[in-house]
């Protein structure tokens, strides 16, 4: 199979810089719109014909540009059959990804699960690999649980973890203050992830950086990561276990998500299994969400019936609605992205001085620039928290775009 790699420039995409008001769409309680300064962008699209050989609907492509753009999006790229067919933004410039790091380590651990030395066992215990954590033990039952486990996010471990922010009330409400038995309750639990990373780099010998740059960034011709990309988030003070945070372009993003729908394949080089693809479409646990988080799996999540996303269809989530989505049915991969720089100044005080849960938090920060002294504020202009209906609403309008 060829190499899929985006066409960035064409004789047939349409340039147009555009004043678009910015608008607050919130859509928690009814809130009403409020108009704000007028926010100048460029967008690129496909003309008519071609977008609609493609498979995509003009004027409907036009609803998406500018939903998106009134929201605090930095860049946004639709790519169809290594076509660009509609995108705004700097796509070659890095910006945090939060918790989409998540699926980038699990397409690593995909490249090395096996028996073998420097290979992670699936069906292996957190005993058997020698897992355990500080200043808090874990408990016999604890250490039962499996890397698989790990991967589907059903260990039953609630402990705490570096890199929380506010899901502690969530992860509580589903597996409780006792002990689980590992593979019957599904939370979405840092613990997990970053026990993960943990083992990775102990079985394999290798740091998250140095295996993403020479496994997966070098295959598929990653221009802006390097190993400076990747960083760790730890707090010894409440595990051993670290984050490994990656920061990441636009146009890289779709590289790795052209990896997922051309089954792992790069030229004539096998990067990644395409049976570990197929487990990620289809081997997930409904998590007792509605919407685009109806189902997660091998630390990706699976848009549920009634999104217009057809089946087979992934996603990667971060914080401020980091987003890529691999569609095979429509060949298509599509990236989200915000700077949360100036959003997590006031964020993450919230979080550790004030004691809120991240909605909260969340909410305080998306409803505070609706007061008339705040609107016109360069953090509510730029920079302000996308809501999760606002994003809802927009991958609404990408599905509405389809013929």
């Amino acid at each position: 199979m060829k190499r899929r790699t985006a066409v960035w420039t064409s004789g047939l995409v349409i340039t147009v810089a555009i004043g678009l008001t910015y608008l607050f769409m919130t859509g928690e309680r009814g809130l009403s719109r409020s108009s704000q300064p007028v926010r100048p962008l460029d967008i690129t699209r496909l003309n008519e014909e071609k977008a609609a050989s493609l498979g995509w609907r003009s004027d409907e492509l036009d609803a998406v540009l500018n939903h998106a753009a009134k929201l605090s999006t930095d860049s946004f790229i639709i790519v169809t059959h290594d076509e660009v067919v509609a995108a705004f933004g700097d796509l070659t410039e890095p910006y945090a990804t939060h918790s989409m790091r998540k699926s980038f380590l699990s397409a690593l651990v995909g490249r090395h699960v096996g028996s073998g030395p420097g290979q992670i066992s699936l069906g292996a215990t957190l005993k058997e690999l020698g897992i355990d954590d500080t200043p808090a033990p874990l408990t016999p039952k604890q250490r039962r649980a499996t890397v698989l486990h790990l991967l589907k996010s059903v260990s039953g471990v609630n402990h705490p973890a570096a890199a929380s922010g506010g899901l502690r009330a969530d992860i509580d409400k589903r597996l409780g203050p006792v002990e689980n038995e590992p593979g019957t309750i599904w939370a979405y639990s840092n613990w997990d992830y970053n026990a993960l990373t943990t083992i990775f780099e102990e079985r394999t010998g290798i740091g998250i950086a140095q295996a993403f740059q020479e496994g997966i960034a070098g295959p598929t011709g990653m221009e802006d990561f390097d190993i400076a990309a990747v960083s760790y988030v730890a707090d010894a003070d409440v595990s051993m276990h670290k984050a490994a945070a990656f920061r990441m372009s636009a146009r890289d993003l779709v590289r790795f998500g052209q990896l997922y729908l051309n089954k792992g394949r790069i030229d004539d080089r096998q990067v990644l299994p395409a049976s570990w693809i197929d487990r990620t479409a289809n081997d997930f646990t409904e998590t007792g969400m509605n919407g685009l988080r109806w189902g997660h799996g091998y630390l990706w999540w699976i848009p549920g019936p009634g999104t217009g996303l057809p089946e087979g269809t992934v996603w990667a989530w971060g914080l401020g609605n980091q987003a890529l989505f691999v569609v095979p049915a429509w060949d298509t991969v599509i990236v989200h992205q915000s700077d949360t720089t100036e959003f997590l100044k006031r964020f993450l005080p919230l979080i550790e001085n004030d004691g809120m849960e991240g909605e909260a938090a969340i909410l305080q920060l998306v409803l505070s620039c609706r007061e008339p002294e705040n609107r016109s504020s360069t953090f509510c202009v730029e920079h302000r928290f996308l809501s999760r209906p606002e994003f809802d609403k927009l991958m609404s309008l990408v599905a509405k775009a389809r013929l």
